[in-house]
């Protein structure tokens, strides 16, 4: 059952990584963006809240169990129009000039190489969202 966002103003963000560290630091930086967050350890868990919940992004790690971030950004383009959409920024420690070009093949709208800066978070999903920070 697909739910509406929330009727405050704030940006909903999907957080998909394996690792429950980098979930908690994206949390909190987003959090204290005054962004809704959510997250999902893999893809499948991922695809499961897109089709629950309305997202105005997802954060995607790449090398995940179960259903990677591409494979994730795929099922996304290929589903309903509600979630073909939404956009995705992808965040990896795979840095070659490849991970770029499948990152963008499978839709995604950035690609940025871990670690990220707080900053650097921050203004590609202001951008994403068209939030302000």
């Amino acid at each position: 059952m697909e739910t509406e966002k929330t009727s405050t103003a704030r940006a909903r963000i999907l957080i998909v990584d394996d690792s429950s560290l980098i979930r908690l630091y994206y949390r909190d930086i987003l959090q204290r963006g005054d962004f809704e967050v959510e997250q999902a350890i893999n893809g499948i868990e991922a695809m499961e809240r897109v089709l629950a919940l309305a997202f105005d992004l997802a954060i995607v790690d790449v090398n995940m169990p179960k259903m990677d971030g591409f494979s994730f950004i795929r099922a996304l383009r290929s589903g309903a129009p509600a979630v073909a959409v939404l956009p995705a920024l992808v965040i990896s420690t795979e840095a070659s000039p490849q991970d770029r070009e499948d990152a963008r093949a499978a839709g995604a709208n950035f690609y940025l190489v871990k670690p990220v800066s707080e900053a650097d978070l921050l203004r590609h999903v202001a951008v994403l969202t068209g939030a302000r920070t």
